[in-house]
Formats: structure tokens, sequence, C-alpha cells
């Protein structure tokens, strides 16, 4: 660690330094290198962090768009200036930090090393990466991408535990860090900087919600409802919408059709381009998710499909799971309070408007939210009424890029993937200059 922060201050001078149109060629051609080699770096997270390689090249291509949008931005750090009147000058200008520590979640491995790591990059920080410890390879890979179009120690990668983020949150000479993780690591780090008194950015976790009011059709919610879970990624995502609030004129066409649409998600080996469905990530994660779904029976929801093993020889062992969706929840079950970060769906059924908001609105986090409806009236009160930080209507789990990504309550603090990213790892530095008369006597000047 010593010597990566060490290596990470010089590499901060050295970058810095550099103008920031130069430093956007560079950052464009990491792209383009991710580009290149798209079908080993997806074949490397596949193989280790167990999601399908066919979406795992969107991964790649995702992350170098992200690159390309920050490097896009590099003149956008700007400063404002304010009249003082005749003589008097003051304006501010922005600087980047120094060294960012970005902590980096398991589901995207490759994603969020290489996307994540624009916004600080163009602003002019060094950067330091830790990589999740379950699946680090493909972070690895990307330093030996990076050769040549940085300066030594301006990109750097650490993998290791929870003891390597703790040392990179505490200490310093570490000017910021962010986290994509668990509510729970995402307190750890912000108690962690808080003793050196540095910024933090956390995306941290949601149990979100679909909303589908009685005007839509059901076919259209049950697809919407499927889409939602991400279940290639075996739920393992922070914006699934876990909670499906149907309402009851058409619940029972959506649970229905809800089964059709979750054969399509298939668990097979992560590294087969055929797969749709890869596995969960560690036994632990598989563990807590098979007990989940034991206390959903328990607790008197009705499993609708999965809930096991699938019956393919050739996964047996493995930490695979079918599609899992539970109906007739309630929302004081588990299985809908507690983030369970698997391929587990709860679906529940609302009348009341005001009591299903007050259902979705009752938990500590608030990540996203999706709104299905036709009615401009009901779109407009369910959005100016739902606790998230980033909503759809009539559409789920796309990201833009420009558009600001992030919690409310415990999901997070700060946006990704836009401007106030890029200023987050900023600092604005004011400057005031009264211009003083010089006692000497100037000599006119001649034009010419």
């Amino acid at each position: 660690m010593e010597s990566a922060i060490t290596a990470a201050q010089a590499g901060f001078l050295a970058w810095k330094a550099i103008r920031p149109l130069e430093r956007a060629k560079s950052i464009r051609a990491f792209a383009q290198r991710l580009r290149d080699n798209a079908r080993e770096l997806a074949l490397i997270d596949a193989a280790t962090g167990g999601n399908p390689w066919r979406d795992l090249v969107m991964d790649v291509e995702i992350a170098a768009s992200q690159l390309d949008f920050f490097a896009g931005l590099v003149t956008e750090m700007k400063g404002h200036s304010v009249p003082m009147g005749p003589g008097d000058f003051s304006f501010s200008v922005r600087e980047p930090l120094g060294i960012v520590a970005r902590i980096i979640p398991f589901n995207h491995p490759l994603m969020f090393s290489a996307g994540k790591a624009a916004a600080p990059l163009a602003a002019g920080n060094a950067l330091i990466i830790k990589p999740p410890e379950q699946a680090p390879v493909s972070a690895l890979r990307l330093a030996e991408l990076s050769e040549g179009l940085f300066p030594a120690g301006a990109f750097n990668v650490i993998p290791g535990g929870k003891d390597v983020g703790a040392e990179l949150a505490s200490d310093p000479r570490v000017s910021a860090v962010a986290v994509i993780g668990s509510v729970a690591t995402g307190i750890a780090v912000g108690r962690a900087a808080a003793e050196s008194v540095k910024p933090v950015l956390l995306e941290l976790g949601g149990k979100n919600a679909l909303i589908a009011y009685p005007d839509v059709d059901p076919a259209t919610v049950a697809a919407a409802v499927v889409a939602g879970m991400n279940f290639s990624w075996c739920g393992q995502s922070c914006g699934s919408t876990s909670r499906a609030f149907i309402h009851a004129d058409i619940y029972d066409d959506v649970n229905r059709l809800l089964i059709d649409h979750c054969q399509a998600f298939v668990p097979g080996i992560p590294t087969d381009p055929a797969t749709t469905m890869g596995c969960i990530i560690s036994r632990a994660q598989y563990d807590s998710i098979r007990q989940y779904i034991e206390l959903g029976k328990q607790e008197g929801a009705r499993l609708l499909c999965g809930g096991k093993p699938p019956a393919d020889p050739r996964l047996q062992g493995g930490f695979f799971l079918e599609p899992t969706v539970f109906v007739d929840v309630k929302q004081h079950m588990r299985i809908a309070s507690e983030e369970i970060f698997g391929p587990v769906l709860s679906v529940l059924k609302w009348e009341d408007e005001d009591a299903m908001l007050q259902d979705v609105n009752v938990l500590p986090v608030g990540l996203t939210c999706s709104i299905w409806t036709h009615d401009l009236r009901h779109a407009q009160h369910c959005i100016a009424n739902v606790e998230a930080g980033y909503v759809w209507v009539n559409e789920t789990s796309k990201h833009f890029l420009g558009t600001p990504f992030g919690g409310h309550k415990q999901s997070g603090l700060g946006r990704e993937e836009c401007l106030e990213e890029l200023l987050s790892f900023s600092k604005e530095k004011n400057v005031y200059l009264k211009a003083v008369p010089s006692h000497r006597t100037a000599e006119p000047l001649e034009c010419r």
C-alpha cells in the first residue's frame, strides 16, 4: 500500500500538469484499447465473476463510452467570476483533488473499474482502484492495458479485501474515496474517511420498487417486471426493481405471464455465448439467497416459479439458481424489506395509492423506481412522492450518460454518470485580485 500511494503522489503531479485536452486524448485512447480487447475482457469477467459472456461484452462498451463521455467534459472544469467594479477581479478555478480511491463491487468488475476511472482521471487526479476480491483479474488486465497512456503512478490497481478498502479510506494522503456497494460498506467507508475529512461518493444498495397502474397492458407490465430484475446478472444489481407493486385489476394477469418471461433466463456456463443467466458470485452469497427463499415460504408468500437450482447436470455443485418469483407478498415480510442481491422477485398487490406509496417508501433506502402508467396525473403524483434518486416512467433498468444517477436516503451520496460526477473530483479555489497602481511611471505604449 505504501509504495502504491507513493507512486500515486508522483503520478498525480505529472498527470495534473498535462493540459486538459491532452488528458482527454489519453482517456479516449484508453477507451479504444478496451474496445480492441472487449472479447478477452468479457471472458475474464465471465470466468471469474460468473455473469454471462455475451452481456459482459456490452459492459466493456459501456465502460468505453463513459471514458469517451468524460474525456469530452475536460473543458467543463470551470470556475466563475464575480463582478467587483473597475480594477478589482474575483474569480474561481477548479483543481483536481489529488489521489482518488475507488472501491469496486463484484457484479460489474470491468465496467466499474474502467468506467468509474473516467471522471477522476478527466479531472486530473491520480487513481487507485480496489477491485472486488472475488473477481479482481479484469482490473489487473486493465492496468496492463493502461501502460503508456498515463504517467507512472497515475493509474493504479490494488487487489485485496476489506482491509485494503479501509486503509485507502482512512489514509490522509488519499484525497477522496468512492464506493459502489452495500449500505454497510458505505457507512464503514464514510466513518473511516471522516477521520481525515475527505469527501466520499457513495452508490449503495436498494430495494427498488416497480409500480404498475391498472391502465397498462398486463403483458407490458410482466415484461417490464422481469426486465427490471436483471436476471441475467442473477439479480446481483443495486438498481434491480426487486419489489413489484401491481394494481389489483391486473395482478392475476401479470402473474400468469411472469412465468413465461422468466423462462428466457436459463442458468448456464458463464463463458458459453449462448448462456442467458450466469451464477451467484460466491458460496456465501448463494447460501444467503437460498435462506431468503426458504424464509419467503415460511412467511407465507406463494412461490410462483424457481426457488431451486437448475436440473442441468453440468451445473451441479455450482452456485446456480433459477429465476425466483414470490407473489402475494406483504411489505412486512423480510423478502420485501431486505436487499437479497439475488434472483428473487417479490410481487405485491395494491388498490389504495396512498397505502402503496407508504409501503414503497417505508424502507431506509431509495435508489431507483420504475413507474408504469399512461395517465400523466398518476405519473406526476407518483414521481413527486416516491423517495428514490432515479425514476423511470414506462421504462426500467436503462442508464443514459449525462443524466445523474444516485440514491436518496441510505442509498448513497452524490451523483454519477454526469457533469456533477466530474466536478465532485475537483475543488474550487477563489482568487481575489486587486489591481494596485505601480509607483513607476509607465511609458506610453506605441501603437503599431
